[in-house]
């Protein structure tokens, strides 16, 4: 499923036009890309929560040549689904 799928199923049970629905699905999900770059924890009731990680700083191997090289610090966005989630994923 994409954004536009996404968009359609939601225009489908709202009753809202495609083009509002795809307005409302690319703002949730910027919402949450704005929120994650703050680095605060998005939690939705029901379906889980997105937390940003930190990576620290680490030594790496070049796969070709087996030199040992330096990976920079970075952040992760990482998901935790809720157990209603987990539930239906498991049957």
């Amino acid at each position: 499923m994409n954004n536009s799928d996404l968009a359609d199923k939601l225009a489908a049970e709202t009753g809202a036009t495609k083009a509002d629905a795809r307005k409302a699905v690319d703002a949730v999900f910027t919402a949450i890309a704005e929120a994650a770059s703050k680095g605060e924890e998005i939690s939705l009731n029901g379906f889980g929560k997105f937390k940003v990680k930190d990576l620290p700083a680490r030594e790496g191997r070049n796969p070709s040549s087996g030199e040992t090289i330096q990976i920079a610090a970075s952040k992760k966005l990482t998901f935790a689904p809720a157990k209603a989630v987990k539930d239906r994923l498991n049957g």
